[in-house]
């Protein structure tokens, strides 16, 4: 049984060392985006990685192999997929032969790593949760940005977390964050989380020096490239913060623990706004697919 598969577009770019692009499926599914956004985030994001100038490679598990590029008719099993996969769930989904599993940032940044594929795309990274102090609930994204060789570019972390002590857990496992444009660290849906970037570039070329740069030193591990939603999209801040203490108090109540929160307080955020977190959840990955397709060019031009 074959554990991975390369689909043919991806792998015949890759062996070009023409650029490409991984994008995660979690945020494609229902348990990123409500239908029909998801439809229109993965039509959105492909376009934006080739305008890029990349291929883009999505990833997720179809009948127990782990794929790292989608056919366009499996598209649709990826937006209607109920099971969530993170890099701790692939031996089992592949070993289970599970019918459909998204990949998370986690499982994405695995598979990546796998192909070769430098660049990695995603709306808005997972971090330290606010009551970490008492549930020890950190992402795994952290970790596996830290450990994989792949730039991953995103909105930030997702703005419902504890920022400052992702950014901390960031420096401590040793992660290089910059943010493009931007004196801020982002926080996803909105451009400010009032703390300032460790790091600033102005644009994906001094991204892709930096990259060589690392490499050239023996650096092994990933960068996170934190792009703002653009200023357009995005929701006030003010909003954010009252949509967060009433979908964090909900989520207390209903005893949601663990992989659940992420969706159910994103659930909570969008009613709560009236449904304003899902255009800035599209434009923000859009945003980004568009960035990792420009900077999975620069770096595969100066290959």
């Amino acid at each position: 049984m074959t554990a991975f598969e390369v689909a043919p577009a991806v792998a015949a770019a890759l062996a070009e060392g023409r650029p490409v692009v991984a994008l995660e499926s979690t945020v494609f599914s229902a348990l990123g985006l409500p239908a029909p956004a998801g439809a229109e985030a993965l039509t959105r994001c492909l376009a934006a990685v080739r305008a890029g100038g990349a291929e883009p490679a999505v990833t997720a598990v179809l009948d127990g192999v782990a794929r790292i590029g989608l056919e366009p008719g499996e598209h649709e099993r990826i937006l209607t997929c109920g099971s969530k996969v993170a890099e701790r769930d692939l031996p089992f989904a592949v070993g289970g032969r599970w019918p459909c599993g998204v990949t998370t940032v986690s499982a994405s940044l695995r598979l990546a790593s796998l192909a070769g594929i430098r660049v990695f795309a995603t709306g808005g990274i997972g971090g330290v949760h606010r009551d970490a102090e008492r549930s020890g609930d950190v992402s795994a994204d952290l970790g596996a940005i830290a450990h994989h060789p792949v730039v991953t570019v995103s909105a930030g972390a997702k703005v419902f977390l504890d920022l400052p002590r992702t950014l901390e857990h960031l420096e401590t496992i040793g992660v290089p964050v910059v943010s493009l444009g931007f004196d801020e660290f982002p926080a996803f849906t909105t451009r400010s989380s009032g703390l300032p970037a460790p790091r600033r570039v102005e644009t994906v070329e001094e991204v892709a020096a930096v990259v060589r740069a690392a490499r050239e030193l023996g650096y092994e591990g990933g960068l996170l490239l934190a792009v703002p939603v653009p200023e357009a999209d995005e929701v006030p801040r003010d909003v954010l913060d009252r949509a967060i203490a009433t979908a964090h108090a909900a989520a207390a109540v209903a005893g949601v623990t663990g992989p659940g929160v992420t969706p159910y307080v994103l659930g909570q955020i969008a009613d709560a706004t009236g449904g304003a977190s899902v255009p800035a959840n599209l434009a923000l990955a859009e945003r980004n697919a568009l960035v990792a397709g420009q900077l999975a060019a620069a770096l595969a031009a100066t290959s």
